[in-house]
């Protein structure tokens, strides 16, 4: 498959960091925008190219300084590595004309070991697993979420054992490499049984207690266990909504691994099929559906804040998108192809209460249609209308 063209727009005259979970398609990106013409390239995954720079720092700085003037770019890969690099690098964009592009797939050794960042001298951008945008026609519904769309899934595995066993490896490798090998935690087995039971819960509201018994550690463990999954770019917490409203509504929030395929495989279900019409293919469809949403407002309205809302009756409101200047978006998922208007009841009334809002139930509908004030559209509709500002660009 040639190389998929990403939404992700990078700028070439300013540095930046490139952030996105492993395998997510960060080098592959930045080696299609700036190719080997003109870069100087670091590797960090590379342990010997590490431990040099990690013995002697100052190195970077002088090989940098003794580039041709025509290397205009300065690529490090996985910055987290080292990130006693930085301080070099805030000094070189200070004395020199070179641009630094850095990325990384964990922001937690540069957040809690007071790293230099740059003081807003280098953007900062995300990268995720494709979105069906990008896909265009490769795109296929069943497929991604069963497996799931990071790049290697979609380019590189070619049958269903291939797929397994990537998926299973790619959680065992963040165990060994992103976990252990950095130290973020002193006991392996209680986050590898965490990372399983906070698989089955995705989507669901948190109770920190139920899974501090299940996996045999505290709720203060708990809590840094879900910290290291958010540094770690492995997932997010989805908030409650917090404003203004007269119902009481619950308080914790939801968490949401990035990619369904990876979640698929830390809970153990890649071998349960996913059938339609079940309450399993709905949850599915529903996180997959919450990524896109969540992708595409990160490419391109990064001021969108997202949200959910619940009573204390169980009346919920799936995803809840606060858009500057505009009304609330209140989103109802449903995973169905033919939405009736009792099943539309409750969140019609739960929305009433909301002021400035329109309501949207995002579906497997073939057509638009209109229930009452809600607005039923078909889910590859509502992603283009709601989430994108140039539809130009997207792929047919």
């Amino acid at each position: 498959m040639k190389f998929i063209e990403r939404l992700l727009q990078l700028p070439l005259s300013r540095s930046l960091f490139l952030f996105g979970a492993r395998n997510t398609g960060k080098s592959t990106l930045l080696k299609h925008i700036f190719g080997s013409k003109n870069t100087f390239w670091i590797d960090l995954l590379d342990l010997e190219l590490e431990e040099r720079y990690s013995r002697e720092p100052i190195s970077f700085k002088h090989e940098v300084l003794a580039l041709e003037e025509d290397v205009k770019y300065i690529i490090i890969d996985e910055i987290q590595k080292l990130p006693k690099l930085l301080d070099i690098v805030h000094q070189l964009i200070e004395s020199t004309d070179k641009i630094f592009i850095m990325t990384g797939s964990s922001a937690r050794k540069l957040k809690h070991g007071g790293a230099n960042l740059l003081a807003g001298r280098a953007f900062v951008y995300n990268l995720y697993p494709f979105t069906s945008i990008e896909l265009g026609k490769n795109f296929d519904l069943d497929a991604a979420l069963h497996w799931g769309t990071l790049p290697s899934i979609l380019t590189k595995m070619k049958t269903e054992d291939d797929k397994t066993s990537f998926l299973q490896a790619y959680a065992q490798t963040y165990l060994k490499e992103e976990i252990w090998l950095e130290q973020f935690i002193r006991k392996i087995d209680p986050f590898r049984k965490f990372l399983e039971v906070s698989a089955q819960c995705n989507g669901q509201i948190i109770n920190f207690a139920t899974i501090s018994r299940d996996v045999g550690v505290d709720d203060k463990t708990i809590k840094q266990y879900f910290s290291i999954l958010e540094d770690t770019l492995m997932g997010f917490m989805l908030e409650p909504y917090n404003g203004s409203f007269r119902k009481r509504l619950h308080a914790k929030p939801k968490f949401f691994f990035f990619d369904t395929g990876v979640c698929r495989a830390l809970s153990r279900m890649l071998s349960v099929p996913i059938k339609k019409s079940t309450s399993y293919y709905g949850d599915v469809f529903e996180h997959f559906i919450i990524l896109e949403c969540m992708r595409l407002a990160s490419y391109y309205f990064p001021e969108y804040r997202f949200s959910y809302l619940k009573t204390k009756d169980d009346v919920e409101i799936d995803l809840i998108v606060e858009r500057p200047g505009k009304k609330l978006l209140c989103i109802e998922i449903k995973s169905s192809d033919s939405i009736r208007e009792d099943k539309l009841s409750s969140f019609a009334n739960l929305v009433k209460d909301i002021e400035n809002s329109e309501a949207i139930c995002i579906s497997q509908e073939p057509r638009t249609k209109k229930i009452g004030e809600i607005i039923v559209i078909p889910w590859q509709i509502a992603l283009r209308k709601y989430f994108i500002h140039n539809v130009d660009i997207i792929q047919s």
